[in-house]
């Protein structure tokens, strides 16, 4: 059985690392009150009690705006505390991978971006992720997964964002001129653990497969979440320039990640981005019913 210890503890993405991992793997997701991935002693506390084969980092600073009014906290959790896993990594003898981001580029290519592309971040969100995929790859074993717009049933992302403003707005304005793909966490933990059984180093890309804008996800959430009986259908989705929906952090305008050496290596593709939301969505659905009072005791007296 090998030991794996996940950072993050209560994020969507260590959750589906747990929720996936496979039947050889023993995964234990810390959360922050228990391993300060920032804290050296705290790290070296954890692995003492895990003695992990493995460190899979899903633990970061995601505050995309707020990173550029709090840049040392964000880089104290994106790259500093890194550094530290990895050196922890190297003194157990264990394995790192890390998880990193579409904005590490600037997305002025006009090609899909290939893990060893010169990255030339635009935030300080962007800049503090590639530092810390820097500090990572100190170690020649570590691994590196990028990944775009990752979403899931759980936690805060777009998808429930926008949920929720179709259900209390009539119109919702979405950017519609910058390009990624809309990856589903479930999809990004297997392909992490594929990754890592085959011992894969250096930098890989992972996203569902396809090209979307925002507005053009947006629709999708708005469209698959009505025939999910979500209540998103009422909404007119508006597409608009970024010029007016202005944000403290610069975003690439085409962030898209070319997955091909990864599909290569792992022998499988990516789920097309539009059916991984649908199975998101009636996920989403089936929470919301499991969770509604039963109609024999709505409005009784207790």
């Amino acid at each position: 059985m090998m030991r794996v210890l996940v950072t993050g503890a209560g994020g969507q993405l260590a959750n589906a690392l747990v929720a996936t991992a496979p039947p050889d793997v023993e995964a234990t997701a810390l959360p922050i009150d228990a391993l300060d991935i920032a804290d050296p002693a705290s790290v070296t506390r954890a692995f003492e009690r895990i003695h992990p084969a493995v460190v899979v980092n899903a633990a970061a600073y995601t505050a995309v705006d707020l990173a550029e009014k709090e840049p040392d906290e964000a880089d104290r959790v994106n790259h500093r505390a890194v550094a530290i896993l990895a050196a922890a990594c190297r003194a157990h003898r264990a394995r790192l991978v890390h998880v990193s981001t579409d904005y590490v580029f600037d997305g002025a290519s006009g090609q899909p971006y290939r893990p060893l592309d010169a990255t030339n971040p635009l935030s300080v969100y962007g800049r503090t992720k590639r530092d810390g995929e820097l500090a990572a790859l100190a170690s020649p074993d570590a691994l590196v997964v990028r990944t775009a717009w990752l979403y899931g049933a759980m936690g805060r992302n777009f998808v429930h964002t926008m949920i929720r403003l179709m259900r209390e707005r009539d119109e919702v304005r979405v950017v519609a001129d910058q390009f990624g793909t809309p990856t589903a966490v479930e999809g990004l933990a297997r392909a992490i653990w594929a990754l890592a059984a085959q011992g894969a180093s250096g930098i890989h890309h992972w996203t569902d497969a396809g090209v979307a804008s925002w507005y053009d996800f947006a629709v999708a959430i708005r469209d698959e979440g009505a025939a999910a009986g979500l209540g998103t259908g009422r909404a007119r989705v508006v597409p608009i320039p970024t010029s007016e929906y202005p944000t403290p952090a610069r975003r690439p305008a085409r962030s898209v990640l070319s997955k091909d050496e990864t599909y290569a290596a792992l022998g499988t593709a990516g789920t097309p981005w539009r059916d991984a939301l649908r199975r998101v969505l009636a996920e989403i659905a089936a929470m919301n019913h499991a969770s509604a009072p039963d109609a024999s005791t709505r409005g009784a007296a207790c």
